[in-house]
């Protein structure tokens, strides 16, 4: 043993600054595969997660009519009427602008599985028509998103209210009625099992 450590010193004394450069960069070597392998297990998990909070984050919304690309879309959640208009490509040259600026509110948060029908020129009679059948379903009438002519189907409300109704939108409770006093208390009584927000 002896023999080898002074065979060995000469070799050291000669090429010990090259030897601890060689032992300090196999530590650092050490370290950094350490770390990147520690590292690389992580990404993995949080890349899934994110995964996972996006697919919870859209929601598919069907916009049909006259737009300029009719279908299902899917945007993010907390997306407005705006958005989803724009994702069809915008309404087409055939589309009732008259009653989009009267009854489409762009402003509105969409839901999921929610559908939007723009009404070409000269189709809005067809679609009042549809809605005053719905209206007299058991289906509660949305105060965010019903047109004039399905709240004028409430008991009570007549154009004139039906039009305070779509100017103080949105609402986030059918309370809000009175509190923007927009109908009194015996109208809300008649139409308050009619209605709703959601």
């Amino acid at each position: 043993m002896e023999d080898l450590q002074e065979q060995l010193a000469p070799i050291f004394k000669r090429f010990w600054l090259p030897i601890v450069l060689a032992l300090i960069a196999l530590m650092f070597f050490a370290y950094g595969m350490i770390s990147l392998l520690s590292k690389s297990s992580t990404p993995q998990v949080r890349f899934e997660t994110v995964e996972s909070l996006q697919a919870e984050a859209e929601i598919a919304v069907d916009i049909e009519g006259a737009v300029v690309k009719p279908g299902v879309y899917k945007l993010k959640s907390g997306s407005i009427v705006q958005e989803a208009l724009i994702a069809a490509g915008g309404a087409s040259e055939d589309a009732d602008r008259e009653w989009m600026a009267k009854n489409l509110n762009l402003a509105l948060k969409l839901t999921n599985g929610q559908k939007i029908y723009i009404p070409k020129l000269g189709e809005t009679g067809t679609i009042s028509v549809i809605q005053d059948v719905e209206s007299n379903s058991t289906a509660l009438i949305n105060i965010n998103t019903a047109s004039s002519s399905e709240l004028d189907t409430l008991p009570g409300i007549g154009p004139v209210t039906s039009t305070k109704i779509i100017d103080n939108r949105p609402y986030n409770s059918i309370n809000d009625l009175l509190d923007k006093k927009i109908v009194g208390q015996s109208t809300f009584e008649k139409i308050k099992d009619k209605i709703t927000t959601l």
